[in-house]
Protein backbone atom coordinates (compact mmCIF):
# COMPACT_ATOMS: atom_id res chain seq x y z
CA UNK A 1 0.00 0.00 0.00
CA UNK A 2 1.54 3.14 -1.11
CA UNK A 3 0.77 6.58 1.05
CA UNK A 4 0.60 9.51 -1.28
CA UNK A 5 2.24 12.89 -0.43
CA UNK A 6 -0.16 15.08 -0.18
CA UNK A 7 2.06 18.22 -0.61
CA UNK A 8 3.35 16.88 -4.56
CA UNK A 9 -0.20 16.03 -5.14
CA UNK A 10 -1.75 19.96 -4.62
CA UNK A 11 1.79 21.41 -5.92
CA UNK A 12 0.90 19.15 -9.51
CA UNK A 13 -2.67 20.29 -9.26
CA UNK A 14 -1.30 23.72 -8.69
CA UNK A 15 -2.80 23.88 -5.41
CA UNK A 16 0.02 24.30 -2.80
CA UNK A 17 -1.14 27.23 -1.15
CA UNK A 18 -3.67 24.34 1.00
CA UNK A 19 -1.05 23.01 2.64
CA UNK A 20 -0.50 26.15 4.44
CA UNK A 21 -2.51 27.60 7.60
CA UNK A 22 -4.24 30.51 7.06
CA UNK A 23 -2.93 32.74 9.53
CA UNK A 24 0.59 31.40 8.10
CA UNK A 25 -0.72 32.63 4.40
CA UNK A 26 -1.73 36.07 6.05
CA UNK A 27 1.42 36.70 7.86
CA UNK A 28 3.54 35.99 5.03
CA UNK A 29 4.51 36.91 1.69
CA UNK A 30 2.72 34.51 -1.01
CA UNK A 31 5.89 34.26 -2.79
CA UNK A 32 8.02 33.55 0.35
CA UNK A 33 5.44 30.67 1.13
CA UNK A 34 5.16 29.31 -2.21
CA UNK A 35 9.28 29.01 -2.47
CA UNK A 36 9.39 27.47 1.01
CA UNK A 37 7.05 24.53 -0.55
CA UNK A 38 9.10 24.35 -3.89
CA UNK A 39 12.01 24.14 -1.52
CA UNK A 40 10.32 21.57 0.56
CA UNK A 41 9.32 19.48 -1.96
CA UNK A 42 13.02 19.74 -3.29
CA UNK A 43 14.42 17.97 -0.22
CA UNK A 44 11.92 15.13 -0.40
CA UNK A 45 13.10 13.70 -3.55
CA UNK A 46 13.08 10.28 -4.09
CA UNK A 47 16.54 10.19 -5.11
CA UNK A 48 19.20 11.77 -2.64
CA UNK A 49 21.18 12.46 -5.42
CA UNK A 50 18.63 15.00 -6.89
CA UNK A 51 18.29 16.24 -3.47
CA UNK A 52 19.81 19.79 -2.68
CA UNK A 53 22.25 19.74 -0.03
CA UNK A 54 21.99 22.29 3.28
CA UNK A 55 24.12 24.98 1.84
CA UNK A 56 22.25 25.22 -1.26
CA UNK A 57 19.24 25.52 0.09
CA UNK A 58 20.66 27.94 2.68
CA UNK A 59 21.02 30.15 -1.02
CA UNK A 60 17.77 29.03 -2.03
CA UNK A 61 16.06 30.29 0.74
CA UNK A 62 17.65 33.53 1.13
CA UNK A 63 17.75 34.33 -2.77
CA UNK A 64 14.61 34.81 -5.41
CA UNK A 65 16.57 33.26 -8.22
CA UNK A 66 14.78 30.31 -10.01
CA UNK A 67 14.77 26.77 -8.46
CA UNK A 68 15.15 23.56 -10.47
CA UNK A 69 11.72 21.65 -10.96
CA UNK A 70 11.01 19.23 -8.37
CA UNK A 71 11.09 15.74 -9.06
CA UNK A 72 8.48 13.02 -7.72
CA UNK A 73 9.21 12.69 -3.70
CA UNK A 74 9.80 9.16 -2.25
CA UNK A 75 6.97 7.08 -0.97
CA UNK A 76 6.66 5.23 2.07
CA UNK A 77 5.95 1.73 1.16
CA UNK A 78 3.62 -0.14 3.80
CA UNK A 79 4.49 -3.85 3.36
CA UNK A 80 2.25 -4.83 6.41
CA UNK A 81 -0.80 -2.75 7.55
CA UNK A 82 -1.45 -4.79 10.77
CA UNK A 83 2.25 -4.36 11.62
CA UNK A 84 2.30 -0.42 10.85
CA UNK A 85 -0.94 -0.30 13.00
CA UNK A 86 0.38 -2.35 16.06
CA UNK A 87 3.34 -0.21 16.36
CA UNK A 88 1.39 2.98 16.07
CA UNK A 89 -0.48 1.96 18.70
CA UNK A 90 2.30 1.51 21.59
CA UNK A 91 2.34 3.75 24.07
CA UNK A 92 5.98 4.52 24.59
CA UNK A 93 7.68 7.32 25.74
CA UNK A 94 9.11 10.50 24.36
CA UNK A 95 12.05 13.07 24.40
CA UNK A 96 11.94 16.72 23.78
CA UNK A 97 15.11 17.77 22.02
CA UNK A 98 16.00 21.47 22.31
CA UNK A 99 17.09 23.15 19.10
CA UNK A 100 18.71 26.70 18.63
CA UNK A 101 17.67 28.26 15.12
CA UNK A 102 20.43 30.95 13.44
CA UNK A 103 19.18 33.35 11.13
CA UNK A 104 21.79 34.18 8.58
CA UNK A 105 22.34 37.99 7.88
CA UNK A 106 24.68 39.18 4.45
CA UNK A 107 26.67 42.24 5.41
Amino acid sequence: MKRKNMAWILWNEGRPLELTDECLAQSSTLSEVLRCIHISLLCVQQHPDDRPSMSSVIVMLGSESALPQPKQPGFFLEKDSNAAHCFSSKQESSSTNEITTTLLEAR
